[in-house]
């Protein structure tokens, strides 16, 4: 049986290292700690937090998705392809029905993935890792293997704007869906089935649960997070990139098991996740600031990782 204390310490562990992280770098640039500079780390993590919350549903459910990525550049390409078609270019907020449309494609592939994964049997591992391929292939396909520029000035303005002149809209916008997903995880039966399915599948099944169903729908709030991260990356970048979000889908997981979530599955949290997006920003942006190289940030973040699955599997054993 684990102590509160440890409980309370296991949750605590992610935001401890943040404020260390964060004094570290602050203590070694003075420009850490400005508000422009915090705030660019908050708008630069926006997309992969939203992916991220996509994912921690799935992996709190004992899955994993690793089409998150391909899917962002699909949806991304979608509607910016779509904003240029003669149709919706010709009507005022037609670029609100594109940017719709590919937050609603999101959702199918994330429909698609889980009926795979429930109907058919399939490993999510395999399910996705498939998908993956297919979503890379068609946005490669639909963009002809170009970047999508030229996108309508109300929609790319979205992308930089900043509400009262001070909050980037991008970061309102992730921490609106961490509020509502929080709220599905902690109030809903969606969410109180993913925890039940991802402690013991086979006993939720038994306890009369519709588990097709709610694996499915933890596929489908992924899919849809992940098409509207696509819209929010089209938006922030101001054109529809075919291999863009590279690894975007690595970046996501990792939020999500540094921020505690299990890759056993049963545990994890929005607000865990958001830490751990933010940890990941910030060892970029201190790295950056001090000028170390991409290649040795990735290094790091790979060896958080570890720390982080090393930390969740003594978590384990220990409640043995």
């Amino acid at each position: 049986m684990v102590m509160p204390w440890r409980s309370l310490l296991d949750r605590l562990a992610p935001l401890a290292f943040l404020v260390a992280l964060s004094v570290l770098f602050g203590m070694l640039k003075r420009e850490f700690f400005t508000a422009e500079n915090l705030l660019n780390i908050a708008t630069q993590i926006s997309v992969i937090a939203v992916l991220a919350i996509g994912e921690t549903f799935v992996i709190v459910a004992g899955g994993i998705d690793l089409s998150v990525g391909s899917m962002v550049a699909l949806t991304g390409c979608t509607a910016a392809l779509l904003m240029k078609t003669p149709a919706l270019a010709a009507m005022s907020y037609g670029w609100v029905l594109a940017a719709l449309a590919g937050i609603l494609l999101g959702a199918l592939w994330g429909l698609f993935s889980g009926l795979l994964v429930t109907r058919a049997k399939l490993p999510p591992f395999i399910v996705t890792l498939g998908v993956m391929g297919i979503a890379r292939g068609l946005a490669l396909a639909v963009a002809h293997d170009r970047t999508i520029s030229g996108l309508p000035e109300p929609f790319t303005r979205l992308g930089s704007y900043r509400v009262g002149g001070a909050i980037p809209l991008l970061v309102l916008a992730m921490l609106l869906v961490a509020v509502l997903a929080h709220i599905i995880l902690t109030r809903t039966r969606l969410g109180r089935y993913a925890y039940a399915m991802g402690s013991n599948l086979e006993a939720t099944r038994l306890s009369g649960v519709n588990v097709g169903l709610y694996m499915t729908g933890v596929f489908v709030v992924c899919g849809t997070l992940a098409g509207l991260a696509g819209v929010m990356e089209a938006a922030r970048t101001a054109i529809g990139q075919p291999t863009g979000a590279s690894l975007y889908e690595l970046d996501a997981i990792a939020a999500a098991v540094i921020g505690g979530a299990s890759l056993m599955g049963g545990e994890g949290s929005i607000a865990g996740t958001l830490i751990g997006a933010f940890i990941m920003a910030v060892i970029r942006n201190g790295c950056n600031l001090l000028v170390i190289p991409p290649s040795w940030q990735r290094v790091a973040i790979g060896a958080i990782i570890i720390i982080a699955v090393l930390w969740d599997h003594l978590r384990q054993r220990r409640r043995r």
